[in-house]
């Protein structure tokens, strides 16, 4: 089955709960003991720690929780979401979108069917660009099947 032909995950069958991503990676830490310096989320990630000042700043990082000293302690529910938000960021989803996707999830679940509108347009981009690239690679291949005969 090529990537085009990936059919939309059933929700019907997935459990009620809103997971940011499936399956979510092994956390550094067990939950309870999970809190992370924004250093150790920066190696963690690959984000800068500008970066994710910025998520904050903009709304589309949650409440971030902080030390009695001030300084930003993350969860692995954090990690999860961050973990969804670069995945967000490599569909080419517009970072507006991202942060109204945000208010949608704090809103509530009665948002449902708002979040599934936003990311159904999303995944239509997405296979409109993998399109895209599926032909462009096809005229690389041409080019380079080309130039190895006339050696």
């Amino acid at each position: 089955m090529t990537v085009m032909q990936t059919p939309p995950v059933d929700t019907a069958r997935t459990s009620p709960a809103d997971i940011c991503s499936a399956p979510p990676r092994r956390h550094p830490r067990a939950d309870g003991q999970n809190r992370y310096t924004i250093s150790e989320v920066v190696a963690f990630t690959g984000l800068t720690a500008h970066t994710l000042r910025w998520y904050e700043r903009i709304g589309l990082m949650p409440h971030v929780d902080r030390s009695h000293t001030g300084q930003r302690r993350y969860s692995n529910r954090d990690l999860d979401w961050l973990d969804f938000v670069t995945k967000l960021r490599l569909t080419g989803m517009p970072v507006a979108d991202m942060v109204r996707y945000a208010e949608l999830v704090r809103e509530g679940d009665g948002t449902y069917p708002e979040r599934q509108d936003l990311l159904e347009s999303t995944r239509r981009d997405v296979v409109a660009r993998i399109a895209e690239l599926h032909d462009t690679l096809a005229v690389l291949d041409r080019k380079i099947s080309f130039y190895a005969r006339e050696r």
